[in-house]
């Protein structure tokens, strides 16, 4: 199981992370974009331009699928217990939304370390605590390089986590998870060719 946050610049990395990602890999993905409330989004067309998986809102639950893409509605927080992905509406109360946070926190908790989490191109730091639960789990933390993204923000505050197990390219990410999924310790310590 797969979580990806992005945010600004989020949907060039995505594009560049599942254009090199074969579709057979028996991993589900699923992408936490941070998204315009006041827009519908069109993120599943967008992404099945690059790719022959499907691309699923999670809108209620939804039982987890291998090479399925899942996506995170405007408004909702998604969390995962078990097998299943859970969308809720987001609180009303003004406070800071951090769903990449909330998102690799249950990931940890439910997956472990069949757990991965993926910090893509975007600006302040959603995703860095969630990080540090997933590898504590003992899950794999892969981290978009600075240099690479469009907005550094969220890659730079993951990266000072200390947690990161690599930090890549978006194109480096699949070949980081595939050997992750045969051998943990290669995949914790892959590195671009």
């Amino acid at each position: 199981m797969v979580g990806i946050g992005a945010s600004a610049g989020g949907l060039e990395a995505l594009e560049r992370l599942f254009r090199a990602m074969p579709v057979d890999t028996g991993m589900a993905f699923v992408v936490i974009q941070h998204l315009s409330p006041d827009f519908k989004s069109l993120m599943n067309e967008l992404l099945e331009r690059f790719t022959s998986m499907a691309a699923i809102p999670v809108l209620d639950s939804e039982e987890v699928r291998a090479n399925t893409i899942y996506l995170l509605p405007p408004r909702k927080d998604i969390v995962i217990e078990g097998n299943r992905l859970i969308s809720r509406d987001r609180p009303k109360d003004g406070a800071l939304s951090l769903p990449s946070n909330l998102f690799f926190r249950s990931l940890a908790a439910a997956w472990g370390d069949r757990a991965a989490a993926i910090v893509l191109s975007g600006t302040g730091s959603d995703g860095s605590n969630g990080l540090l639960d997933v590898r504590d789990a003992g899950g794999l933390v892969l981290v978009e390089s600075p240099e690479s993204a469009r907005f550094d923000g969220m890659p730079q505050s993951a990266i000072n986590t200390g947690c990161a197990d690599a930090v890549l390219t978006p194109e480096d990410m699949p070949a980081a998870l595939l050997a992750y999924a045969t051998d943990p310790d290669s995949g914790r310590n892959y590195q671009s060719s």
